[in-house]
């Protein structure tokens, strides 16, 4: 009886941390980034870092890996993140997605030799990813101000709060392995070099195509993010300024 009250007491205080967080959203700025000033020196922080560290090791790690070998990593991390899709399937009340995800993982962790190889989806089972601020957004909770975070890039209060949180829906985060901290670092690592590996092309076209990166990027975050929290369908009501 006290596990489950001081559960439930964790999770209501985590509901209402992201609903105080997201109720600092309201802003006259159009753009929702009254801290505009202070978002842009971040941007630059990060942007210096993505150019002189991150884009270079992601050239290297394509140059050094084939694309199979590079797919079987980006399987094998999508498939360690199916916990924190099921925990927030559940939360969201889709049932249906999560037996979907429970179905994926099974299969790819065992016919897919522990995730290496897709082998769900072409048996029609459908990849989907969910995270505890889509949660919080379904749940009525606002996303508050734009923000840029150092290391991290465009964010905002609800889905910092979800980051949080989805890191206590990871198994990983309990395990007692002696190398714990080792894995869990090169988990990371290898998510950064493949998230940025996967969009080379993509935001060196940004760059050459965009009068101001800051409000682009802004922009496809916020346009992003909202097609995720209403399943991929774009929101009418709250279309960011481009």
């Amino acid at each position: 009886m006290n596990g489950r009250l001081q559960t439930s007491s964790i999770v209501f205080s985590v509901f209402a941390l992201g609903s105080l967080l997201g109720g600092c959203a309201t802003s006259s700025s159009p753009d929702n980034d009254p801290y505009e000033s202070f978002n842009r020196k971040m941007f630059s922080v990060n942007d210096a870092l993505d150019q002189n560290v991150a884009l270079p090791a992601a050239k290297v790690y394509t140059h050094v890996l084939p694309e199979p070998a590079r797919d079987g990593i980006h399987n094998i991390l999508t498939n360690l993140n199916s916990p924190v899709t099921l925990a927030n399937d559940i939360l969201q009340g889709e049932p249906k997605l999560a037996v979907q995800t429970v179905g994926r993982a099974l299969v790819n962790t065992t016919i897919g030799l522990a995730g290496i190889v897709d082998v769900a989806t072409p048996m029609g089972i459908p990849f989907h990813e969910k995270d505890f601020g889509e949660t919080l957004a379904v749940w009525g909770v606002g996303e508050g101000p734009y923000l840029v975070i150092p290391l991290i890039g465009p964010s905002n209060p609800r889905d910092l709060t979800g980051r949080v949180v989805d890191i206590g829906f990871d198994p990983l985060t309990y395990a007692g392995m002696r190398e714990k901290g080792w894995w869990m670092g090169s988990r990371q690592l290898l998510t950064l070099l493949d998230e940025r590996s996967r969009n080379i092309d993509t935001m060196d076209e940004l760059r050459r195509s965009s009068v101001d990166l800051y409000a682009t990027l802004r922009s496809l975050y916020r346009q992003h993010r909202n097609a995720e929290i209403h399943g991929g369908k774009p929101d009418l009501q709250n279309l960011p300024n481009i």
